[in-house]
């Protein structure tokens, strides 16, 4: 049934639970109009004509075009995905990417390739989760759980959280040394200073302006990452042999799981499903559910091409020029390794396109902390507060440790702990009737996206292990 369908039997019959449209926004029920076993009373003293899709609260003028309306083109929907596709090109994946190609040339393209497949059907579950029930899974999480399962499962998310700054944070703080020679403190208090500003924009009717700047800021990554494949082209016949799924030895394998661990980021699940309502500002019209379904399909797959892209394009950077060299297991040995070979100027490129991946992402990481703790805790914290909270703890890293690159180390372990309890619950709720109705994921589907979260989670499991036996 379509949406129009649905919202006629909410108004037939009240008690049952549908997807209404409320101000022209998606409103989430406990289930989806399914059936119509209760349906029997066509009362006509429901009015058809008046404004089916319009809140009681909600005058006639807002009816009609306003400056934010932007109907129900293809434009109006994307967005969302690109912010949400930051997590996959942060200073963790440039570092486990150089390394990659610089210590096993094409080997692992194929990794890479299957990794960047699995993560467009992960976040379109995000995606279609926040679409078909007007909340984000945290809040799901919130209202199926106990108090005491709330807490828990917020402070193992929190965990996560602060985890996935340290990466970005201590990122941007070596951009700024390189480019600027600012010490690592500092530029760590630059970092958190500049993304705290940033999430100014976050929220509201400014919040398509937040999306502009994360999307200017891909840009620049994406440029910043891929300059140095235009000085120095690799041979396509070697990238294309690297497609064939092989290994090199035991090394080879950890290298593999280190980069199937990254791909999904469990703060990139968290924030999706609710990037996709953020989207519209308050009594801005949407798209019906179909439509809004399509183009996020749309805005999964460019986005996460694009991330995918950028990831490749490192580990092709260094598989053709930086393979064999030393050091390159460092942000900053690579940096160094890539001036070497390519020469200063694009050193600075990949500087800058670091930097814009750190202030991209780590201001993306702070807003899934703060939707975590209103969807789990039912709190709406200031978002300087949450800034503040995953800030200290880099800064904290930066001021006392000798080796802070060691701690991206330890920092991508305990995500890799976080990612069943994100994985999971996704999987369950976009296979709920009560929750998706007629949108739920059918048996095919469910059994695919079950394969790919064994996988991730035994790929994770793999990788802590290994470093937790020293063999990282």
């Amino acid at each position: 049934m379509n949406t129009g369908t649905a919202v006629h039997k909410a108004e037939l019959n009240p008690n049952q639970s549908v997807r209404g449209r409320v101000g022209g926004k998606l409103s989430a029920g406990t289930s989806a109009a399914q059936g119509t076993g209760h349906a029997t009373q066509p009362q006509p003293t429901q009015p058809a004509p008046p404004q089916p899709t319009q809140s009681h609260n909600q005058p006639q003028p807002h009816n009609q075009p306003q400056p934010h309306h932007h109907g129900h083109a293809l434009a109006s929907i994307l967005g969302p995905a690109f912010v949400a596709a930051v997590a996959y090109v942060d200073p963790g994946n440039v570092a486990a990417n150089i390394t990659s190609g610089a210590r096993y040339g094409y080997l692992l393209v194929w990794v890479l390739v299957l990794a960047n497949l699995m993560s467009v059907l992960i976040q379109y579950q995000s995606a279609k989760l926040g679409i078909v029930t007007g909340k984000s899974l945290p809040q799901i999480l919130g209202e199926r759980m106990s108090d005491a399962g709330r807490y828990m499962f917020f402070m193992q998310a929190e965990v996560i959280a602060i985890a996935t700054d340290l990466a970005e944070v201590i990122g941007g703080a070596i951009a700024l040394r390189l480019l600027f020679g600012l010490p690592l403190f500092w530029g760590g208090c630059v970092i958190g200073a500049v993304s705290t500003v940033l999430l100014w924009f976050q929220g509201g009717r400014t919040h398509r302006v937040f999306e502009k700047i994360v999307i200017a800021m891909l840009m620049v990554i994406t440029f910043g990452f891929i300059a140095g494949l235009f000085v120095d082209p690799p041979n396509g016949g070697d990238v294309l042999a690297g497609l064939v799924p092989r290994f090199r030895g035991a090394d080879s394998v950890l290298m593999a799981s280190s980069i199937l661990g990254a791909t999904v980021m469990p703060h990139a699940i968290y924030l999706h499903s609710t990037l996709v309502n953020d989207h519209y500002a308050p009594g801005e019209e949407k798209p019906d559910t179909k439509q809004l379904l399509r183009g996020s399909k749309i805005d999964v797959v460019w986005a996460l091409a694009l991330a995918g892209t950028v990831n490749l394009a490192l580990l092709v950077l260094a598989a053709n020029s930086l393979y064999g060299m030393k050091g390159t297991d460092t942000i900053e040995g690579a940096q160094h390794a890539i001036e070497l070979a390519l020469g200063p100027a694009v050193g600075t490129i990949f500087s800058i396109g670091l930097l814009a991946s750190s202030l991209s992402s780590t201001s993306v990481g702070t807003y899934a902390g703060s939707e975590i703790m209103r969807g789990l805790l039912h709190i709406h914290a200031p978002m300087w507060a949450c800034r503040v909270v995953t800030l200290v703890p880099a800064l904290v890293v930066l001021w006392f440790s000798a080796n802070p690159t060691y701690a991206l180390v330890i920092g991508q372990v305990v995500l890799s702990i976080g990612i069943p309890f994100a994985i999971i619950p996704l999987m369950r709720y976009t296979r709920d009737r009560e929750l998706m109705g007629e949108y739920r994921d059918g048996m095919v589907k469910h059994v695919v996206f079950l394969l790919v979260a064994v996988l991730i989670i035994a790929l994770n499991v793999v990788l802590v292990y290994l470093t937790m036996t020293g063999q990282n």
